[in-house]
């Protein structure tokens, strides 16, 4: 399975960029999102970045992340690492509420 880990990154390298996450650094090859200053998240597939973050992504993916883990190794109690979503109704993004509408608004008619 891949999964995308958050990274920050410390210094651009021409097209690379030396990021870190945990103490862990990488060269990231930053083709996809362009050049980013010091200190950007993005979030990096096999030594790809794919996406630049905003610090609140970035420590809700790590949190997500750590769930895993945890889970992995027997733990149970991860509801902390969900906050942001626990007692909330899920929300579809815009474009599926747009289609969901528009399939509401077909069969009225």
């Amino acid at each position: 399975m891949c999964m995308g880990v958050p990274m920050q990154v410390v210094e651009m390298q021409g097209t690379f960029a030396l990021c870190d996450t945990g103490g862990k650094q990488e060269r990231v090859d930053m083709l996809l999102v362009g050049e980013q200053v010091k200190g950007t998240w993005i979030l990096n597939f096999l030594g790809a970045a794919r996406e630049v973050l905003t610090n609140e992504n970035a420590q809700n993916i790590k949190k997500a992340l750590s769930a895993i883990s945890d889970v992995e190794q027997g733990e149970l109690q991860i509801d902390h690492l969900f906050a942001d979503l626990i007692d909330r109704e899920p929300q579809l993004p815009p474009h599926l509420q747009a289609q969901i509408l528009a399939q509401k608004q077909a069969k009225e008619s």
